[in-house]
């Protein structure tokens, strides 16, 4: 009975994450995505304009980094901190490392 137990918490942790990931890029998509690129390349036209760097540039960033950016903005990225939520942002930053 433990085992099915483990088994359950298991899947209800998995299913939770892929959920929380899914969110996470729908917010990139419609928040992100214009500059940072759908890969995180930053190739586009919006990126290539304002000097957006790639995604692999915030890769040694902390997560609390990456959260800090996105809430108070940074350079040319405005701040997101009064137009989404704390998940949001916490989903969208774990999708961005996900690239």
């Amino acid at each position: 009975m433990k085992n099915i137990s483990k088994v359950v918490l298991i899947a209800i942790l998995a299913a939770s994450a892929t959920a929380a990931l899914a969110q996470g890029a729908d917010t990139y998509k419609a928040k992100c995505q214009m500059c940072h690129g759908a890969d995180g390349a930053a190739s586009g036209p919006a990126g290539k304009a304002m000097g957006t760097p790639p995604v692999s540039a915030f890769a040694k960033a902390s997560e609390a980094d990456l959260i800090a950016i996105t809430k108070n903005g940074k350079g040319k990225m405005p701040a997101y901190g009064g137009k989404l939520t704390d998940p949001q942002i916490k989903e969208a930053v774990d999708y961005l490392r996900s690239l």
